[in-house]
């Protein structure tokens, strides 16, 4: 079996160089990583990675707890995490916490006692006893998706990475409105979640921003998944002044809300107008297509593993929240009409056909 010290020859550096090149301790030139890269290839040379964390008490290793069974929208995002860790060579041990405050604490603890190098956690809605958990034991630890304000005391910090909320829904409101919509409903999240919080703040922005009045009545719960939305939605279609626009705020409770205008015999947009936060693989394919903000999912993913590596490798520099712009995706379910570029596009594909 080559060792490290086979490389080194192989590649003509040091065994030292070797060692920076595969634990990333030590910037090394371009050409000679490519050397030792090249050698470790040639040599099918396997780090003892065991063994290096015994020495280094590192064992390049990301915790990595999200609702990803339940939650479509953090499959992207995992994916993204898990380009970015493998891009700088960290292995992820994956945990779902199912938006369960307790489970959420047990499977943090069972990520810590794997030895994991740091955490990335996309908190629920009560993250209490998961910050005592993290503070505790002094977890390097970033925030995915959801922020942490109110809830931590001035002594415990993270750094927190997420898309920007209240100006994207805020436009969502205002875009209706301009279709001449005076009753937008809103299907909300999870009550407690930060994204929930910023999207029934940036709703508000939206309507004043349109000279329309706040009615309560007009935001309704979807607890953030599918079930939940189709409930709220048939609330909202049932007022006596029923709403002639709806926002839903993720995709799954978009799915839930398609199901209860279906059960209703609706349709979008010719007797309600649709627009949902979260864009998805397959909303360009509804008839009639879903006009969305899409969030940059992968690159939260990747972001989040930028910043924790920072923060191992600079564990007292101040915390730092990132927030990455979303993209309005102007399609047909809010009522305007076909782009005459997609149009275009749609009707040579039809004659290539």
């Amino acid at each position: 079996m080559p060792t490290m010290a086979d490389v080194a020859r192989s590649a003509g550096v040091s065994v030292a160089t070797v060692s920076h090149v595969l634990n990333g301790t030590r910037p090394v030139l371009p050409h000679t990583r490519r050397a030792v890269l090249d050698a470790i290839d040639e040599l099918g040379y396997t780090p003892n990675t065991l063994a290096r964390s015994l020495v280094t008490s590192r064992t390049r290793s990301i915790g990595l707890a999200v609702s990803a069974i339940s939650n479509p929208y953090f499959t992207e995002i995992l994916q993204g995490v898990e380009a970015g860790a493998l891009e700088e060579g960290y292995s992820l041990l994956i945990a779902d916490p199912h938006d369960d405050p307790g489970h959420e604490r047990k499977v943090v603890q069972l990520l810590h006692e794997r030895r994991v190098d740091g955490m990335i956690v996309a908190p629920s809605a009560d993250p209490r006893e998961l910050i005592a958990y993290l503070g505790r034991h002094a977890v390097p630890t970033v925030f995915l998706d959801r922020v942490i304000d109110a809830h931590t005391d001035d002594t415990l910090r993270f750094d927190q990475v997420c898309a920007e909320n209240t100006d994207p829904m805020a436009g969502l409101v205002t875009h209706l409105a301009g279709r001449g919509h005076r009753r937008i409903g809103l299907v909300a999240g999870m009550p407690g979640l930060s994204t929930t919080v910023e999207r029934i703040t940036g709703y508000r922005q939206g309507l004043t921003a349109a000279g329309l009045a706040h009615d309560e009545r007009l935001v309704a719960p979807g607890n953030s998944e599918s079930a939940g939305a189709e409930r709220a939605a048939m609330d909202l279609l049932s007022l006596a002044d029923p709403p002639t626009a709806l926002i839903t705020a993720n995709n799954a409770m978009t799915i839930g809300t398609l199901r209860a205008l279906r059960e209703r015999g609706l349709s979008v947009p010719d007797d309600i107008a649709l627009c949902c936060f979260d864009d998805f693989a397959w909303a360009d394919l509804f008839s009639p297509r879903l006009t969305a903000v899409a969030q940059p999912s992968k690159e939260i993913g990747a972001q989040a593993v930028r910043v924790l590596l920072n923060r191992l490798a600079a564990p007292d520099r101040p915390a730092r929240t990132v927030r990455l712009p979303c993209t309005f995706v102007h399609r047909t379910s809010c009522g305007c009409p076909e782009r005459p570029e997609r149009a275009a596009d749609q009707s040579r594909k039809g004659s290539d056909s």
